[in-house]
């Protein structure tokens, strides 16, 4: 369903045809039950049934006065369904609507404009038709949002379409007959249907080998996933009548049949059945019911046991076919965690390194690769996309041997009894992305790839992110090139505010978002040159800085907001500049250092991390815009003007003809930093009723304190 159609869909003809049946259905009920008084179809059943009849009529006409008599109450059986498919439809497809001109609007006050198809367009009127109004325009980030809002409406609406229309067409299948046992509304014609499919995927995987299935069954197959992954009729029974091994079995030789992993459209249509299987399991785990709690134990119990094509005595074990299949939706929390619990007891008491354990090879991965196949990397992804279970499981410990060891401390500590994880073929661990997507849904409290705002910081979540700084600014090498840098440059966005506070001195420097990361209590000198390591990324550098100059921002004007109770407002401001300055002096040197020294980025890619990672300037503002001098549309207009600073000033031209040496490079961000703050100083001196000389003089006073604080950043990330 496009955006146009459900936008200008008329139900009246729909809500008509409800309130006939809604007529019509007790009139039925009245005929088949007899219960307002008169002949019914039950009594004429009873009376047959009691009748003596003689010759013919005790066979024929009984037989065919007690049919009419059922087919009655099949009648208003079938009346009552529909009724309930017709109703329910009617209500969804309303909240549909509701909800698609909700989101229509909303992102229309940020200059987006959805068009027929559901797409998504920034709209900003040209110079012109503005006139002197200060437009602000959409991020590529807050379009791509508002994109998949609209798509997610789109098919919500299609799925009940699609679950009304087969429901109605069952019940009108059979010209000559009534069903009475259609379904009483969409949810349960959407559980019949999940289950009908299930059935009829599950037989032909008992009766054929998957890896025979033509592409065409592939296809079909994938279709009834999408259609199903998020059904528990369909999940459940699906998973439950393979069982627990079929389960693994079946996707072993899909994915990998003889001579190894297929390519083309196969390949292509494999991929999405790997992403849809994995939601469709994930769906299915949420089942508390004995037949799915067996399944769960039975796929942990499996882990160690070899999965071979027929015939060939070897292959790939059950943790690693399993955890191929986590890639995409949120499996259960406790299942995760007894999962990750028995794999983590079986590696360790595997003798050898780590791919000694996963030393088979098969492809279970689309896009297929080369890397080794460590299901540790699919357990990290599953772990991902949910919060919950990825920070119980890194506070959590394993028992092997009666030696106790912290799962931080075996996975991402640098100890003697850490993990060597397995390097894939770019020479680096081939699951530290994954581990670094779990680390940020363990710390942001939401599933790493989501829009939702993530809730405020708890104690745990808060604690993880200081033992991240701790561990990696004692190890800084340990990020150089590492996979990780990304995750870790969007968990210190998250955390800028407490980022700042750990190198501001007092108490309540900075006020955090729920609990404090306490990174002030660290040893001197980690949280920097845990910084300085993580900005050589490109696009951890970007959600850095857009943070930070966020973040920075909105200090100066908290301070104005509380300028009476300081009795030296210079110094004030000056110190609240000062963090976000050294922070922009660390990534400036990490950025040199990446492109100058180590040659791991070229500058083009330091200027997209600055524009893609643009919404963290929005989340900082979010979190303290309770104590931000403005709000709405005028709060809007401030981020916009703190995303076009940090364009604007920590942009760099890579062109060969305006190529600079480091320090020259070096000398001109310092320069820009101090801009930046000035031009935030200033903006907010003004609108808070400071006179223009005063405006200035402490506009400059920042920017001053801004290059000492730029210097000593850079000393930090160069030492």
């Amino acid at each position: 369903m496009t955006a146009g159609e459900l936008t200008n869909l008329r139900l009246g003809t729909l809500d008509t045809a409800v309130s006939d049946w809604e007529k019509m259905y007790p009139k039925l009920n009245t005929l088949a039950t007899g219960s307002g008084g008169g002949a019914s179809a039950k009594g004429l059943q009873t009376q047959a049934a009691a009748a003596d009849w003689k010759g013919a009529n005790a066979t024929v006409t009984k037989e065919f006065v007690t049919k009419t008599a059922v087919e009655f109450q099949d009648v208003a059986a079938q009346a009552k369904s529909i009724l309930g498919i017709l109703r329910d439809a009617s209500a969804a497809f309303k909240k549909h609507k509701t909800d698609l001109r909700t989101v229509i609007d909303e992102v229309a006050k940020k200059n987006i404009y959805i068009n027929d198809n559901g797409s998504a367009i920034a709209s900003v009127p040209s110079g012109a038709a503005a006139g002197k109004g200060d437009i602000p325009k959409p991020s590529d980030e807050e379009v791509a949002v508002a994109e998949r809002r609209v798509k997610r409406i789109l098919w919500e609406a299609s799925e009940t379409d699609r679950i009304a229309a087969r429901a109605l067409r069952a019940l009108a299948k059979n010209k000559h007959d009534f069903s009475g046992d259609g379904p009483g509304g969409l949810k349960e014609a959407d559980d019949r249907q999940g289950k009908a499919d299930a059935d009829y995927w599950a037989k032909k995987a008992a009766e054929t080998n998957p890896k025979d299935w033509s592409d065409a069954d592939v296809a079909r197959f994938n279709e009834t996933l999408v259609n199903q992954r998020d059904n528990p009729g369909f999940s459940e029974r699906f998973a439950t009548t393979l069982g627990a091994e079929g389960t693994l079995q079946f996707w072993r030789d899909m994915a990998g049949p003889p001579g190894g992993a297929v390519e083309g459209d196969r390949a292509k249509i494999l991929a999405q059945v790997q992403d849809n299987l994995s939601m469709t399991l994930a769906t299915a785990t949420q089942s508390d019911s004995p037949a799915m709690d067996a399944w769960k134990r039975d796929v942990i119990a499996a882990g160690d046991k070899p999965f071979p094509l027929q015939g060939l005595p070897m292959g790939p074990n059950g943790f690693q076919v399993m955890s191929s299949l986590m890639g995409k939706g949120t499996f259960d929390t406790g299942f995760l965690n007894d999962y990750g619990k028995g794999m983590l007891e079986y590696e360790r008491g595997f003798p050898g390194e780590p791919k000694h354990a996963w030393r088979d090879m098969a492809n279970l991965n689309y896009p297929p690769t080369e890397g080794p196949n460590d299901p540790f990397a699919g357990f990290m992804e599953g772990l991902g996309h949910n919060p919950e279970a990825s920070l119980e499981f890194f506070n959590d410990k394993t028992t092997v041997d009666g030696k106790d060891l912290d799962n931080w401390d075996y996975l991402v500590a640098k100890g003697d009894d850490a993990r060597e994880w397995p390097l894939g073929e770019d020479g680096k661990p081939a699951g530290h992305e994954a581990m670094g997507h779990a680390l940020e849904s363990a710390t942001l409290g939401v599933p790493y790839d989501s829009d939702t705002p993530p809730p405020k910081h708890s104690p745990d979540s808060a604690d993880l992110v200081n033992r991240l700084v701790a561990e990696y600014g004692k190890n800084p090498g340990e990020l150089d090139g590492s996979p990780l840098n990304g995750s870790l440059g969007n968990i210190t966005a998250e955390y800028m505010r407490d980022v700042q506070g750990g190198m501001m001195t007092g108490e309540d420097a900075v006020k955090t978002y729920g609990a404090g990361a306490n990174l002030g209590d660290l040893p001197p000198g980690q949280l920097k040159d845990f910084l300085g390591a993580v900005g050589k990324d490109p696009d951890a550098y970007g959600a850095i800085l857009n943070s930070q100059q966020a973040v920075t921002t909105e200090l100066i004007n908290e301070g104005y907001h509380d300028k009476a109770k300081y009795d030296e407002f210079s110094e004030e401001i000056g110190n609240r500049v000062t963090p976000g300055a050294e922070i922009a002096g660390i990534m400036a040197e990490s950025r040199t250092q990446a492109v100058y020294d180590d040659k791991i980025a070229e500058d083009e890619k330091f200027n997209e991390g600055l524009t893609t990672a643009d919404k963290w300037a929005d989340r900082a503002i979010d979190m303290g815009l309770s104590r931000f001098p403005v709000a709405g549309d005028a709060a809007g207009i401030v981020i916009s003007e703190i995303k076009e600073s940090v364009v604007g000033h920590y942009t760099r031209d890579s062109s060969d003809e305006a190529r600079q040496d480091r320090s020259d490079f070096l000398e001109e961000q310092r320069g820009k930093s101090a801009d930046a703050a000035y031009d935030a100083t200033y903006q907010a001196a003004v609108e808070s009723g400071v006179d223009e000389v005063n405006a200035r003089s402490q506009a400059e006073a920042a920017a001053g304190e801004v290059k000492d604080g730029y210097g000593q950043g850079r000393q930090r990330a160069g030492s």
